[in-house]
């Protein structure tokens, strides 16, 4: 694909920039550098090569869901000051 500067206004206009006409021509140049650059990228023998999608593995780190021990209600109640009767006590929502 030629990259004009026609394409890099069209461009700009649908990322909704307004370039001046030497940032036009600036980023025309390095719009072709980028791609000439993936041009040599596409050259490169990948057969056999697993697709990556990640730079390293991931895995899950969550520890397992066990069941524990709870907290009796007056225990909990206990560590709040907010609290009416044998509940929790929230702000008023209208």
């Amino acid at each position: 694909m030629e990259i004009t500067p026609e394409v890099v206004k069209r461009v700009a206009a649908n990322a909704r920039l307004k370039l001046k006409e030497e940032e036009v021509k600036k980023f025309a140049q390095e719009m072709k550098d980028i791609l000439a650059n993936f041009a040599k990228l596409s050259e490169v023998n990948t057969d056999g090569v697993e697709p990556s999608f990640h730079p390293i593995p991931v895995k899950n780190v969550v520890r397992e869901d066990k069941p524990g021990k709870c907290l009796d209600r007056e225990e909990a109640l206990s560590l709040t000051p907010h609290r009416k009767d044998k509940y929790f006590r929230g702000p008023k929502v209208l």
